[in-house]
Order: structure tokens, then C-alpha cells, then sequence
């Protein structure tokens, strides 16, 4: 294993001396996994159902989309840019939860990785 001082700023121990799969199994892991699941799995959903109402409607309601509200602009056009809006609004969300969520998960995992908490038990 390489050591060094925690000033440095390098890892504790190398990564061939980290047993992933007990950082995997762990409660820290699990809780990290769990946190992201929890956002994107819903947002990813949700996103498809507006998505697949924009096409369903492009496709089974040409004339509601193409219902004029002012000048050329046209329901179709609008629903167009509000997946535009959606999409940036959705990865704005997502920043704000990573920063506040999972970035303190992970870094707290990983110190408990590059400390040596998931280091190899038995010789190699």
C-alpha cells in the first residue's frame, strides 16, 4: 500500500489494494446509489411521458398542434420549446441535488476508500 500525509491531497492507499466490492456492499454505497436512484428515476419518467405526449399529440392531434396563438406561433411550436425549457430546467434541478445530495455522500466515501477503510484484509 502507498502512504502519504493527508495534506497531499493523495490517495492513502493505491487502487489496486481497495477491495471495490466491499465499498460496493457498503451502507455509504448503498445509501449513494439509493439518494441518485431516488432522483433520476423519477425525473427520467416523468420526462418521457411529456416527451411521448408531445409526439402522441404531433401525431394524433395535428390540429390541436396546429392551433394558432399568436401570429405563426402555434401550439406545436410552444410545446416544442417547453421540452427545450424542460431539459435545462431538469439538469438545473439535478446540479442543485448533486451538489446538495450526493457530493457529500461521495466524498465521504471516498476518503473512507482512499483511508484504507475498503483495503484488501488478506495478502495479494
Amino acid at each position: 500500500m502507498a502512504h502519504s500525509s493527508p495534506e497531499s491531497g493523495q490517495p492513502l492507499v493505491d487502487a489496486e489494494h481497495v477491495d471495490f466490492r466491499a465499498a460496493q456492499s457498503s451502507d455509504s454505497f448503498k445509501e449513494l446509489r439509493k439518494t441518485h436512484r431516488s432522483f433520476v428515476f423519477p425525473m427520467t419518467v416523468a420526462f418521457l411521458v411529456w416527451y411521448l405526449l408531445y409526439v402522441i399529440l404531433a401525431v394524433y392531434a395535428p390540429g390541436f398542434m396546429a392551433t394558432k396563438l399568436a401570429g405563426n406561433i402555434n401550439v406545436g411550436i410552444v410545446f416544442g420549446l417547453c421540452q427545450f425549457v424542460t431539459t435545462f430546467g431538469i439538469t438545473a434541478l439535478y446540479i442543485v441535488f448533486a451538489n446538495t445530495k450526493l457530493d457529500p455522500r461521495s466524498s465521504r466515501l471516498s476518503k473512507d476508500i482512499e483511508s484504507g477503510d475498503y483495503a484488501h484484509t488478506k495478502a495479494s
